[in-house]
């Protein structure tokens, strides 16, 4: 086998010879964005992509169509590379997936033309098409499905306006409230009435105080989705939805049940009954690898780049890849498109076809390629890695 720098420049040539398609898909997924498990022409474009690459490839991947398998090589280790590709509604490719999908396609097909002359029948890198991650759906199916099972390890990038190796994810759960009262004219016999709404809003007044006794990174934010139907009318039904977040699985199940409380408490307190649901799939929090994260580090010093100072916890949303890094060790770095632009904006999704976002998105692919070379041909940097993911 060659030195291992002789291939990881064999493999940057590689992924510069590719530059111009990788940069095509991008900005032609940028131009038709598609909503989560609607993914048509992205996956199929993809798929086309790593085929032709030498993959072989398998669509409907956890009973979704638009999900897929692509896999070059055989044997372990195994490393996965997660293509993310929805979009949002009204804003299109806001979350810069055009640049997180297509980082690890292009690291994929610029790591064919060098990896089949080392793997061997060595180790197998695997392509993960992962659809409706706005949605929190894809890769947890994939979770749900066994799909990560015996994968040694999983990684993507993603857009941002700062290079960071390390970013947490808070656990999510979804709660729907709804509450049942009784109508009545609001203004000739109030006292016939039971007011719902007065139990959304007693809810709200209950969360916010409960917030001063949350834990710091515990998030509860929500809306009211049914107020009533007119202000003469007291409402008979109300509606409202919260989104409770927590770095950590207990915290947050802690969190759930005392948001949960608030709304019972606001139930009898308005005489009304209460509907309390959970909706979707929890997402789970980031389990952080700091050993994986040190192998990107290393990819970043090879490519003469340097992550910026930014706290692992500040701006921090949820995601489903938080569901993967409870199965295998994960990896989830932001490449940087330009300073002042946040994710979920129309200037976000313009700016991922700007020559920043090439460059961003050509970072991202390089990046991804030489770790996955440090992984797949490095016993001992993936041994670490394995011992720091703590089950």
């Amino acid at each position: 086998m060659k030195d291992l720098n002789a291939i990881k420049n064999e493999f940057v040539a590689s992924a510069e010879s590719l530059k111009p398609r990788i940069l095509d898909l991008s900005d032609s997924i940028f131009r038709t964005p598609e909503l989560g498990l609607k993914e048509y022409k992205t996956s199929a474009a993809m798929l086309s992509l790593l085929k032709e690459a030498g993959f072989s490839v398998e669509a409907g991947t956890a009973g979704m169509e638009t999900a897929f398998r692509a896999t070059f090589g055989s044997g372990r280790p195994s490393i996965a590379l997660l293509a993310e590709m929805d979009a949002l509604p009204g804003i299109g490719h806001g979350c810069g997936h055009n640049i997180a999908g297509m980082a690890s396609i292009g690291a994929a097909i610029s790591l064919a033309n060098v990896l089949k002359n080392h793997l061997k029948g060595r180790g197998s890198l695997i392509v993960l098409g992962t659809p409706a991650e706005e949605l929190g759906k894809g890769k947890i199916e994939m979770v749900k499905h066994g799909v990560f099972t015996g994968i040694d390890a999983a990684m993507m990038v993603h857009g941002s306006s700062k290079r960071t190796v390390v970013k947490h994810f808070l656990g999510l759960v979804r709660l729907n409230f709804v509450f049942h009262g009784r109508s009545s004219h609001a203004s000739a016999y109030p006292e016939e009435g039971i007011n719902a709404l007065d139990a959304v809003i007693q809810t709200f007044n209950a969360i916010s105080a409960l917030r001063q006794q949350l834990r710091g990174d515990v998030r509860v934010h929500g809306i009211i989705t049914d107020g009533g139907k007119a202000p003469n009318i007291i409402p008979e039904r109300s509606e409202a939805s919260f989104y409770v977040r927590a770095k950590d699985l207990d915290e947050l199940a802690s969190a759930r049940e005392r948001v949960i409380n608030c709304a019972k408490g606001a139930a009898i307190a308005t005489g009304c009954t209460l509907e309390a649901k959970e909706v979707g799939d929890l997402n789970a929090p980031m389990k952080l690898n700091d050993a994986f994260a040190s192998v990107y580090r290393d990819s970043l010093a090879f490519l003469g780049l340097k992550e910026d100072p930014s706290p692992v916890e500040k701006n921090v949303g949820s995601s489903d890849v938080g569901n993967v890094s409870q199965e295998v060790p994960t990896i989830h770095p932001h490449v940087p498109i330009r300073d002042g632009i946040n994710i979920h904006t129309k200037e976000f999704a313009e700016a991922t076809v700007t020559p920043d976002g090439h460059r961003a998105l050509m970072e991202g692919v390089k990046a991804l390629g030489l770790t996955a070379i440090d992984l797949l041909l490095d016993e001992k940097k993936l041994a670490l890695v394995k011992a720091d993911f703590k089950p």
